[in-house]
């Protein structure tokens, strides 16, 4: 598939534009607004590691990636409201570029590439963008400016000498540009199905060349070679978990800080959180499985319980179902399960009152999926956070809807920081059974997770 596709995949582009357009001439109709401005959108830059000029490996903002899909670093891009034309502006490169990092490509090859209407220098943006209004005043531009739930970080509103001289709204666009990603195209569902598809690949080629012995970051690197190899999958969704023992209770293993390093032991449980990435769209995989294949009674009762999970919640998903009730849903298929074990005791239905589960499992069901790992929109204007344990986790509260893509991974986890308080209050102590508690002490945890999406009104599992 790679470089298969070229043109298709910049038509995808195009179309996603044109959605936007849709979306946003729509808004301002139902607002009584002239239908006249730009929607301006600037690119990522090149950074470097620190003062060196050692520049890090570069990835396109996700919001200019989806509407343009342009992978070089500098570029602004503009669409007229009125007539639904498409400006490119491209960085001018010094002469300096041929010499050091190749050709240094004219106007009209991002023009043709991009399918763009037309491509100028972004030391332009203002003199083409006044000569382009047809209106008397000054000209509008529509600017990305707003919160991303998942990271309550900011996108950034474009800048560029002579922005003063326009008019800017710095609240129309983001809204409805993020509600245009939630719900995928087939051509988006395509890219991020091959994503899926090398990503489950290189996710049994790592489970097959698992060994005792072997380092954490061995299995990251077979995956890594897997997905670029045979995948031309030259970056990840998002950084490589490779946990195994008691670091697969550490939801955002891989860090820094904890590196994928520790040695596989004999008896350890692998929590394998990895997803490749093609042509910006991602995927998102989680597999769990004994070091050494094979269960032990403990390992199997923990896994099940999670499989059982993910299954019934699988069965459950249709339009229209909201997802805290998938989360709710989850969290008492495992605890259900627990109390099989006897890892817990009591009632399931006071258990759900007290909010054990989330002490089990303490993040969110699953997220939107596609150009980000944790796609946004997940939370509409007026949709408020839930304030509970586990729920508060939830990246969204939305029904489901066809075209979504989202993730389902469900997990149970043995964690001091959350278990501990848990054992010391006396509205969940009465729940655990403090001696098998006790036996799972340093097993870490098992998640399992697919991805899947409303296509047809049907659900479809994408891994």
């Amino acid at each position: 598939m790679r470089d298969e596709h070229p043109k298709l995949w910049m038509e995808l582009h195009v179309k996603n534009r044109e959605k936007l357009l849709t979306s946003l001439r729509q808004h301002l109709s139902d607002s009584s607004r002239s239908l006249h401005g730009f929607v301006l959108l600037q690119g990522g830059e090149e950074q470097t590691r620190y003062d060196t000029d050692h520049l890090e490996l570069f990835r396109q903002e996700s919001y200019f990636a989806y509407l343009f899909g342009v992978i070089e670093p500098g570029f602004y891009a503009a669409i007229d409201v009125a007539t639904g034309n498409s400006i490119l502006f491209a960085p001018r490169l010094p002469s300096e570029y041929a010499v050091w990092l190749g050709e240094i490509k004219p106007l009209s090859y991002f023009k043709e590439h991009y399918m763009v209407t037309t491509c100028c220098f972004s030391d332009e943006i203002e003199s083409v963008l006044q000569q382009h209004y047809q209106c008397s005043g000054k000209p509008l531009l529509f600017l990305l400016h707003g919160l991303n739930t998942d990271s309550d970080n900011y996108s950034k509103p474009a800048q560029f000498q002579g922005i003063d001289k326009f008019d800017k709204d710095l609240t129309t666009l983001h809204p409805i540009l993020t509600e245009c990603r939630v719900i995928k195209s087939e051509l988006e569902i395509a890219l991020i199905q091959y994503a899926n598809d090398i990503s489950s690949e290189a996710h049994v080629e790592v489970m097959r060349k698992t060994k005792v012995g072997m380092k954490e970051y061995q299995l990251e690197s077979i995956f890594l070679h897997h997905t670029y190899m045979y995948g031309g999958c030259r970056h990840c969704s998002y950084t490589c978990i490779c946990a195994t023992g008691d670091n697969s209770a550490v939801l955002h293993y891989g860090h820094a800080a904890a590196p994928n390093d520790k040695i596989l032991e004999d008896g350890d449980m692998a929590l394998f959180d990895m997803g490749a990435e093609y042509h910006f769209y991602g995927s998102d995989i989680t597999c769990s499985f004994p070091v050494n294949g094979k269960f032990t009674s403990d390992q199997s009762l923990i896994y099940s319980a999670v499989l059982d999970a993910h299954n019934a919640v699988i069965s459950a998903m249709k339009p229209g179902i909201n997802w805290v009730d998938m989360h709710i849903l989850a969290e008492k298929v495992i605890l259900e399960s627990l109390k099989r074990g006897h890892v817990i005791l009591g009632d399931v239905d006071d258990m759900m009152a007290s909010r054990l589960g989330a002490a089990f499992m303490p993040h969110g069901l699953g997220h939107f999926l596609g150009i980000d790992t944790h796609d946004p929109g997940g939370y509409l204007k007026g949709l408020e956070r839930r304030k509970e344990p586990g729920l508060k986790s939830l990246r969204t509260i939305r029904d489901l809807r066809e075209g979504m893509v989202i993730t389902v991974e469900p997990g149970c986890y043995f964690i001091d920081a959350l278990l501990l308080p848990a054992m010391n209050s006396p509205e969940t102590s009465k729940f655990l059974n403090q001696e098998a508690i006790n036996r799972f002490k340093g097993f870490g945890g098992v998640r399992i997770e697919s991805d899947v999406v409303f296509h047809l009104l049907n659900l479809l599992r994408i891994t």
